[in-house]
C-alpha cells in the first residue's frame, strides 16, 4: 500500500517508531472520532486520551516489548504506531478498526481488541 515505511524486524521496532506514532496518533483520533460519530449519530471529533492507550497496551500483553522506565505518552505512542503499521500494511481497514471501537462501550477494550488482531496478523521475515 504505501512504501514509505522501513522494513521492521521485530514488535519492538514498531512500537517505538516515533515518526510511525506521529502518523498513528491522526489515524487513533480518526478512527475513534468515526466511531463515535456512528455511535451518536451525528459528527464528532475527539481525542484519545493516553491513560485509555496505555491500558489497552498493558492489557495486549505488549508493554513488556518497551523499555522498563517508558512512560503513558510514550506507551500510548506504541499502541498508535502498532495500529497505524497494521493498517498500512492492509492488515486491518478502517472500517474494521471503527466497527471493533463502535462495539465496545469502553474505549480500552475497543483498543486492546484491535491491538490484539494486528498482533496476530503481523510476520516478520530475517
Amino acid at each position: 500500500m504505501l512504501n514509505f515505511l522501513p522494513k521492521y524486524k521485530s514488535l519492538r521496532e514498531i512500537l517505538t517508531d516515533q515518526k510511525l506514532a506521529t502518523l498513528g496518533d491522526a489515524y487513533v483520533n480518526f478512527i475513534h472520532s468515526l466511531a463515535l460519530s456512528k455511535k451518536r449519530g451525528e459528527p464528532t471529533g475527539a481525542r484519545v486520551d493516553s491513560h485509555v492507550l496505555a491500558k489497552a497496551l498493558k492489557k495486549a500483553g505488549l508493554r513488556d516489548f518497551l523499555p522498563s522506565r517508558t512512560d503513558r505518552h510514550k506507551q500510548a505512542d506504541a499502541v498508535e504506531a502498532l495500529i497505524v503499521y497494521a493498517w498500512i500494511k492492509d492488515l486491518t481497514t478502517i472500517e474494521d478498526d471503527v466497527n471493533i471501537l463502535k462495539e465496545h462501550e469502553d474505549p480500552t477494550e475497543g483498543f486492546y481488541s484491535i491491538l490484539v488482531n494486528a498482533r496476530e496478523k503481523l510476520t516478520f521475515t530475517s
